[in-house]
């Protein structure tokens, strides 16, 4: 994967990186593991998500742990229309939206967007472009 964040002084910040998705939990989560940069290179960003879907509200529970960064935080995911879309609140009380787009069999567009209110306009944060290397 490569990522773009866009910090609040106006820098950019550019890594590489690497995503492991798979079924756990006798195929009724998904899980997956965000590693940046790219190993063996010290982790700036190691942590993993897990995806529950209920039925009853027709979405997913979404769990995000990074120990190293001691961040976490939970939403609620649902397709929209050929996205899948993620909103939640994070540790500091900012409004989250993270989404998956351009999905493809190989790859995805990955945006993270935060927003102190709903009143306020969505600021793209994080950019992850991720893309399948092996089988």
């Amino acid at each position: 994967m490569d990522t773009v964040h866009y910090r609040d002084d106006g820098a950019i910040q550019k890594w590489d990186g690497e995503c492991h998705f798979g079924w756990v939990l006798e195929g009724r989560a998904i899980q997956d593991v965000w590693i940046r940069p790219k190993r063996p290179a010290p982790s700036t960003m190691y942590g993993t998500t897990l995806r529950i879907f209920d039925p009853e509200i027709d979405g997913w529970h979404i769990i995000w742990n990074d120990p190293l960064n001691r961040d976490h935080s939970r939403q609620i995911g649902r397709a929209e229309g050929n996205d899948i879309v993620q909103l939640g609140t994070d540790l500091r009380g900012l409004k989250t939206r993270w989404r998956f787009t351009e999905i493809t069999a190989n790859s995805f567009h990955w945006i993270g967007e935060e927003r102190p209110s709903e009143s306020d306009p969505w600021q793209i944060t994080y950019e992850h472009l991720v893309r399948q290397t092996k089988p």
